[in-house]
């Protein structure tokens, strides 16, 4: 069982940054694939980044890629989110996510959910 906590959203201008945080509870935290999802309001929760448990694969929506980063560092129980080069259309609720196995590119798979933190890129 797994509880994680998203942290480190904000206002941010167009072009600006920012590194979010997901720390998570439990010894088995290097035992999960995480992944990052964002909701923005009216549309489906989607699929933003995910990372194997060793930190050996990466996986990106198209939309982020080149721009964000995903990594984890499984001795601290924190997988991060860096977001470079924002842009409006980023604008959503943040989330992360753990599952077994390999990446998942969709909710499918993932078991347990944080709670989210808002990210706000203004034009």
């Amino acid at each position: 069982q797994l509880q994680t906590v998203e942290s480190g959203g904000g206002l941010v201008q167009a072009g600006g940054s920012l590194r979010l945080s997901c720390a998570a509870s439990g010894r088995a935290f290097s035992r999960y694939t995480m992944g990052w999802f964002r909701q923005a309001p009216g549309k489906e929760r989607e699929f933003v980044a995910g990372i194997s448990w060793s930190g050996g694969s990466s996986y990106y929506a198209d939309s982020v890629k080149g721009r964000f980063t995903i990594s984890r560092d499984n001795a601290k129980n924190t997988v991060y989110l860096q977001m470079n080069s924002l842009k409006p259309e980023d604008t959503a609720v943040y989330y992360c996510a753990a599952a077994s196995g390999q990446v998942k590119i969709t909710t499918e798979g993932y078991m347990y959910w944080g709670q989210g933190t808002q990210v706000t890129v203004s034009s």
